[in-house]
C-alpha cells in the first residue's frame, strides 16, 4: 500500500478534474503517484524508505502528513503535465518546485524532519586489511 492513494489527491485537485485529465483511466493516476514516490525516494535515500513509504502491501510505519503533502504535490505535477484542464498551471509548478526544494533541504541536512528513521548502516562491511600505502613525487631541485 503506497503512502498516498488516488483518492488522497482530492485535497490538491478536484476529483472531476482528475477524471477529465485521465479520462477515467485510474492507471494514469497510479503511474503519476508511483513516479512521485520514486522521485521523493531519490532525495530521501539516507532515511529508512520502507518505514517512510511502505513496501508492496505493507503500509508505511511512519505516518507523516508533511511527507504525504510533498508526495501529493509531486504527483499532481506529474498528473497535470498530461493536460491542463482549467487549472492554474503556474501555481502547481510552483508547488512542485517548492516540494523539490524541501526534499533537497532534507537531503542536505538543512532540514531535519521529526520522527523519520534513518537507514540502518550498521550491517555495511568495511574493507579487509589494515595496511595503508602512500607515495609522492620525486623531490625537485630547481635552481635559478
Amino acid at each position: 500500500m503506497p503512502i498516498i492513494t488516488p483518492s488522497d489527491l482530492a485535497t490538491n485537485i478536484y476529483p472531476e478534474i482528475i477524471t477529465e485529465i485521465t479520462r477515467t483511466d485510474n492507471t494514469i493516476t497510479t503511474r503519476a503517484i508511483d513516479t512521485a514516490i520514486q522521485e521523493a525516494k531519490m532525495y530521501l535515500a539516507r532515511f529508512d524508505l520502507v518505514q517512510l513509504f511502505g513496501a508492496g502491501i505493507t503500509p508505511p510505519a511512519v505516518r507523516d502528513e508533511y511527507l504525504k503533502s510533498l508526495v501529493k504535490d509531486l504527483a499532481c505535477w506529474h498528473l497535470l503535465r498530461l493536460s491542463n484542464v482549467g487549472i492554474d498551471y503556474a501555481a502547481y509548478r510552483t508547488a512542485y518546485e517548492d516540494a523539490i526544494g524541501s526534499l533537497k533541504n532534507i537531503m542536505t541536512g538543512q532540514a531535519q524532519p521529526q520522527g523519520w528513521p534513518y537507514a540502518d548502516t550498521t550491517g555495511e562491511e568495511t574493507p579487509e586489511g589494515d595496511s595503508i600505502s602512500w607515495s609522492s613525487n620525486p623531490k625537485r631541485n630547481n635552481y635559478y
